[in-house]
């Protein structure tokens, strides 16, 4: 083989190796989404959430999440969150919120979103995070996991595994509609027929263990779900009769076969296009 060819197929060798990955300017933007193949941090111009005072119902939920947030804006132990429950109650827009409001309040925190396929390349997008001397709160929506799924085994490197271990400048917020991340079914089954049943099943449920804030979200009651279009209305300024409004949002509901925030923005939505008032 001849020096030209050697040269040939080093020069196809770079041309076939990904770029390294650098890390964007994290003042373009106050949130980013995390995108694999190839790597890369794509900041998001506008994020799509709701005011943190209008999310109501879970009041308790709010406060505490926005000091945990506050407390590793400022530099103090903070711990990784775990928001559950039932689906439409504003998990991911209370992460968005609570982010935004602590923006607001002078700290310069970003939000990065990772979707749940992608956390075999967590350990990645660590080490870009971790290289820079912002905080970020890493934001992963809808995260179950399957009985065939490896990828909590990625997570846990995330809460509080490996030698590195999670960065101090970043914090792990996920939502979920279940509680141990994966259905009862499979933990039962898990139970059933390993050869150590218990030690099955604590393989997985650690996973959640290890989120030092469990938060639950958990279906509104009517009064809740009409407060929460109330607010919507006296917010975006639509103007409506009370009487009007009680009848025509438990229709909407009745429709929907369920209550919750998103049913009540939905319901809002429709209302604020017939009254012509643009959002």
């Amino acid at each position: 083989m001849t020096d030209t060819d050697l040269s040939r197929i080093a020069a196809a060798l770079e041309r076939m190796a990904p770029a390294p990955l650098v890390a964007p300017d994290f003042d373009l933007a106050e949130a980013y989404v995390w995108h694999v193949d190839p790597d890369r941090l794509e900041p998001v111009a506008k994020v799509n959430r709701v005011p943190l005072d209008l999310l109501l119902g879970i009041e308790r939920t709010r406060d505490t999440l926005l000091a945990n947030t506050t407390q590793f804006a400022r530099g103090l132990p903070a711990n990784n969150a775990l928001l559950w429950g039932a689906r439409g109650m504003g998990k991911s827009s209370l992460v968005k919120a609570v982010c935004a409001a602590v923006r607001e309040a002078g700290h310069d925190v970003k939000l990065v979103e990772l979707q749940r396929e992608d956390l075999g390349s967590v350990a990645r997008l660590l080490n870009l995070l971790r290289a820079s001397e912002k905080r970020f709160v890493l934001f992963c929506d809808d995260l179950s996991f399957s009985h065939d799924d490896q990828h909590y085994k990625s997570l846990k490197a995330v809460l509080d595994g490996g030698i590195e271990g999670r960065p101090d400048n970043v914090l792990f917020y996920a939502t979920s509609n279940r509680r141990h991340l994966m259905p009862r079914d499979m933990i039962e089954n898990e139970r059933g027929s390993a050869i150590n049943p218990s030690e099955a099943v604590e393989e997985k449920v650690s996973l959640s263990d290890r989120f030092g804030l469990w938060l639950g979200f958990h279906p509104c009651s009517q009064d809740e779900y009409l407060a929460m279009i109330r607010g919507y209305c006296d917010a975006y300024g639509v103007a409506i009769e009370e009487a009007e409004l009680r009848a025509e949002a438990i229709e909407w509901q009745a429709t929907r076969g369920a209550r919750s925030g998103r049913v009540a923005w939905q319901y809002f939505t429709d209302l604020a296009g017939r009254r012509g008032v643009a959002l």
